[in-house]
This record gives structure tokens, C-alpha cells and sequence, in this order.
């Protein structure tokens, strides 16, 4: 009870790691994942408890990908319209999008009326961002920079599971 308490405490610090904490809870809101998108992200959140901010970005970012192909890929009227638009990219199952750039999967998830345009912009944003942390140039991402990216990822996540 005291660690509890003690880790509420730390994590209200900007600077603190103990602030994962929070986004973790906020994340086990989240409709689940399957286990291997739940653990991706899990491991992202490791990475950020551990001071490793660009290792969360990736990370997380590969937890999406996986979500957003799964989520096309296993719903029959969305697959359908990716395979009878893009018929060069031969999508079978989720799997075959891996194939794809995720910039064009962006495009064409706007283009078929899966998301607005606004959502694709936002989607293309993380993806630049964990571009910046997997090909480090000056972007040094912080516990801020990175907590506020996982909160953003999740919200992606969610805005698409309500997605009927």
C-alpha cells in the first residue's frame, strides 16, 4: 500500500519515471489487444520505466501497425475494399500489409473512408516521430516527449476499435 502510495507521489514529478505508472493504467482501459500487439506495447511501456525513450517509440509504433493491420485485415467489407482498390498489393491477410509502406496504408485508409483526413495527419505524426527515434539525428525524445506519444498511440487505438 505504501509503494502505491509512494509511486502516486513520484509519478505527480514531471521528470519522473513513476508517471508510466499512470499511462499504464490508462492503457489496461484500452479494449485488448492480442497478445502479440499486447505485448509490444507492453514493452514499449518497459522501455519508457526504463529510461529508454526511443526504444518506446519504436516499439509502441510496431504495436499499432500490427492493431491497424489486423483491424483491416479482419473485418470482411474493409479487406475487401483494400483488395479490390489495391489490387497490386496482394493482401490475403493482415500479415501481407507488412509489404506495404505505412505512409500508403495511412493514404489508403483515407482514400476507402476507414478514418478522416485528420486522423490519417495524426497517424503520419507518430509515424514521423518514431522515424526520428529509430534514425536518431538531434531528436532526443524525453519522459514527456514519450509519455505524451504513448497516450496519443492509444487514442489512435481506441478511436479505431470504436470503429464499427
Amino acid at each position: 500500500m505504501a509503494q502505491i502510495e509512494l509511486s502516486e507521489l513520484l509519478a505527480q514529478r514531471e521528470t519522473s519515471t513513476h508517471r508510466v505508472m499512470a499511462i499504464t493504467e490508462s492503457y489496461e482501459k484500452l479494449t485488448k489487444l492480442n497478445i502479440k500487439q499486447d505485448k509490444l506495447f507492453r514493452e514499449g511501456l518497459q522501455c519508457a520505466e526504463h529510461g529508454l525513450y526511443r526504444s518506446a517509440h519504436v516499439t509502441s509504433f510496431v504495436s499499432l501497425m500490427d492493431f491497424i493491420h489486423e483491424w483491416i485485415a479482419g473485418d470482411a467489407t474493409r479487406l475487401a475494399a483494400v483488395q479490390t482498390n489495391y489490387p497490386a498489393w496482394k493482401i490475403q491477410q493482415a500479415a501481407d500489409f507488412r509489404e506495404q509502406k505505412d505512409f500508403q496504408v495511412f493514404e489508403a485508409m483515407k482514400k476507402l473512408g476507414f478514418i478522416t483526413s485528420a486522423s490519417m495527419k495524426a497517424l503520419q505524426g507518430l509515424l514521423n516521430k518514431r522515424n526520428e527515434c529509430a534514425h536518431p539525428d538531434v531528436y532526443e525524445p524525453g519522459i514527456n516527449d514519450t509519455l505524451g506519444y504513448l497516450d496519443e498511440m492509444m487514442k489512435r487505438i481506441a478511436a479505431l476499435q470504436s470503429i464499427k
